[in-house]
């Protein structure tokens, strides 16, 4: 990103979040010479509006906005390219699917193709021919909506119970939905006419894609009754779209499957899995996977790399996902992916003959690709640095590396105001030889002036995913405020091989510990950090690491645990996603709960004597906020200085992230009244 010459820059504020726009979902169109993208900005105190926006591939006109929102996504091409769908939310939370024509730069008014009650689309997917619209689509249960609340109150009546059958009945950021499932549902563009394809799937959570020809759809789905705890039982499945026969490809391996993709040729699938009885999100690496259906042969791509397509870089400020990318090149021979790897996110290629992966963008950026071109000489794709929020960016498919260009200056001119920390990468050298990769972010130098400051050591959640090269504004807020920032990647991250992932299976608190001692290490012998004042904190698995640290040592003046584990034993029985028996931990709460007692910080408490604060959500339900109320309990019980920060029932665990703005700026001053209590 190219910045302006400035006199004076100012110090990043917790009230910029309401400045940062994000990006997302960037399609291109056939020719590769537009991109329709979600554009995301803070509307209200307590709300964003979203807007479908265009932007052009050559640069020559600037980015503008084609809806009026506010609360539009998910634009996706037809395939000639003059027409555009997207999703809006109505009021009462009714999406519905839109089509509008687009003329020159601007879109004709939008007409509205379907009358969906309340419920959710996410995935959309246009038919080749582009007579047809595939959706996922989940409908509300009727007593759980808007309006029947609405009526309740109006009666007086009481809130109803819910019924749970399933085990998988919410998920974190999603809800409390109950027996309702997202189905595959196909819309005929021109007549409007609605049907259902039952693929079977009993957790809704399926990826699909349509043939070449167009007749057939391929789709992961688990029809086990209890996939929630079989998640290796997934098939890919090949729907008639006409008749709405199934029909499963049973030379496929066991093991958990995502993103399927067709060939150009039709001739061939890929997905993104493993092969045996694990769960999709585990340590061990997530191959690419290619089966030919004329000679029932599977491969796994990634086979010979130490490569994972699971390895998501965090960032409080981009839309990024645990989601696979994958793509076929338009000549069937190789497929295009994102890899995550030593803190970087990279286009990386895969070929179909040699096997052979290359990574086709530099290190010291995240790129999040999204969409190609009909000639795949173009992908779209979300661009963000350490001093560079998200943009809209096309990369050029020629040779080796492929040439990245910015084409939206949507964050430029807040980041032309900004003095901004660039960050220092460094390895430290753990006792047992492991080298941990980690970063150093200074506050300006004119609060530095030669003195000392305060270490604040940043645990990244997962555990399996990575901190790295992206922007990322509680870090930079931290430095402005005059705090040495540092953040790495202990064992347990991805982005290093599946052995360095591995290392913590079922083990936390053994060597990611020994890699956070050795980055605190670093940190003491930092000239410029004062070592008597460092703090720790982290969000989720860094909310447990926090914990364990401030458990097991007193090595930090101060902490600050966010959306947190403390007890295994629980927390494997309360979360969305609650703990296979055996599968991740060894035993289980009801069996053997002894390891996981072990691994439990809580367990270690009677030491704790660091101060704390406690941020957690009252709606997460991914680590229930019962969590971090056994650590205040324990903590106050011992007199041990705590502050406890509950939000409401109405954010989730990605708060941080996604929350509405007035939350996120309130929980941002919360970390700095409590860094500046306790430095």
């Amino acid at each position: 990103m190219k910045r302006r010459a400035k006199i004076s820059l100012r110090k990043i504020t917790a009230e910029d979040v309401r400045q940062l726009v994000v990006p997302s979902d960037p399609q291109i169109d056939g020719n590769g010479e537009k991109i329709a993208f979600t554009h995301k900005v803070a509307n209200t105190p307590g709300s964003y509006r979203t807007e479908i926006w265009i932007a052009f591939a050559d640069g020559a006109k600037r980015a503008r906005r084609l809806t009026v929102g506010p609360r539009d996504r998910a634009a996706r091409w037809s395939p000639n390219g003059l027409s555009l769908s997207f999703v809006r939310e109505e009021p009462l939370g009714r999406p519905q699917i839109m089509l509008a024509e687009l003329r020159a730069t601007k879109l004709t008014a939008p007409k509205q193709l379907t009358k969906l009650l309340d419920g959710t689309i996410s995935t959309i997917r246009w038919s080749p021919l582009g007579d047809e619209i595939a959706f996922a689509y989940r409908q509300t249960l009727p007593e759980r909506t808007p309006a029947a609340a609405l009526a309740r109150i109006a009666s007086g009546r009481s809130s109803p119970p819910l019924i749970v059958d399933d085990p998988w009945y919410r998920l974190d950021g999603d809800g409390v939905f109950g027996s309702a499932r997202f189905q595959l549902h196909i819309l005929n563009i021109r007549t409007g006419r609605l049907r259902k394809i039952e693929l079977g799937d009993t957790m809704g959570t399926f990826s699909f894609d349509w043939s070449p020809d167009g007749r057939s759809i391929a789709a992961t789905v688990n029809r086990s009754p209890r996939a929630l705890f079989e998640p290796w039982k997934t098939e890919v499945v090949i729907a008639d779209v006409r008749t709405g026969k199934i029909k499963a490809l049973h030379a496929l391996p066991e093991g958990p499957k995502s993103a399927v993709t067709w060939s150009p040729d039709g001739t061939m699938v890929a997905y993104a899995g493993r092969i045996g009885r694990s769960e999709m999100y585990a340590t061990e690496n997530l191959g690419l996977f290619v089966h030919d259906l004329r000679t029932k042969v599977t491969r796994n791509l990634l086979r010979a790399t130490d490569f994972c397509l699971m390895s998501t870089t965090l960032s409080d400020s981009i839309d990024s996902s645990f989601a696979s990318w994958i793509h076929w090149m338009p000549g069937g021979d190789s497929l295009m992916m994102r890899i995550g790897w030593h803190g970087s996110g990279h286009l990386a290629s895969a070929s179909l003959r040699h096997t052979m992966v290359v990574l086709h963008t530099p290190p010291g950026a995240e790129h999040l690709p999204s969409t190609l071109s009909r000639s795949g000489e173009r992908i779209a794709l979300i661009r963000s640095a350490p001093t560079e929020p998200p943009e809209v960016c096309v990369a050029d498919v020629t040779g080796r590396e492929f040439p990245v260009r910015q084409i939206t200056n949507l964050n430029s001119d807040l980041c032309d105001e900004l003095d901004l920390a660039v960050p220092e990468a460094s390895w430290a050298t753990a006792k047992d030889g492991a080298q941990v990769h980690y970063w150093t972010m200074r506050p300006p130098k004119s609060i530095r002036a030669g003195r000392k400051t305060p270490g604040v050591l940043e645990v990244h959640g997962g555990p399996h995913a990575q901190y790295g090269w992206a922007f990322f504004h509680e870090f930079q807020l931290l430095a402005a405020a005059g705090y040495t920032v540092v953040y790495g990647n202990p064992r347990g991250s991805k982005g290093y091989g599946r052995n360095f992932c591995q290392a913590i299976h079922g083990n936390w608190g053994s060597k990611d510990w020994i890699d956070v001692q050795a980055i605190t290490r670093a940190m003491r012998r930092d000239r410029a950090i004062d070592s008597a004042r460092i703090g720790i904190m982290g969000g989720s698995y860094g909310g447990f690491m926090t914990l364990w640290a401030v458990g097991h040592s007193n090595d930090y003046c101060g902490s600050i645990s966010d959306r947190c584990v403390s007890n295994i034993v629980s927390h494997s029985g309360n979360s969305d996603f609650p703990d296979v028996p055996g599968m991740y931990w060894t035993g289980s709460a009801y069996t053997n709960p002894k390891h996981m007692w072990n691994s439990s910080p809580i367990a270690s408490f009677s030491k704790a004597r660091t101060p704390m604060l406690l941020i957690h959500s009252e709606g997460d339900l991914r680590c229930n906020i019962e969590q971090s109320e056994q650590v205040h309990a324990a903590l106050a019980a011992q007199n041990v200085p705590v502050r406890f920060v509950r939000y409401p029932r109405e954010t989730s665990h990605g708060m941080s992230r996604s929350g509405p703005p007035d939350l996120r700026i309130h929980r941002l001053g919360e970390i700095l009244a409590w860094w500046k209590k306790i430095f």
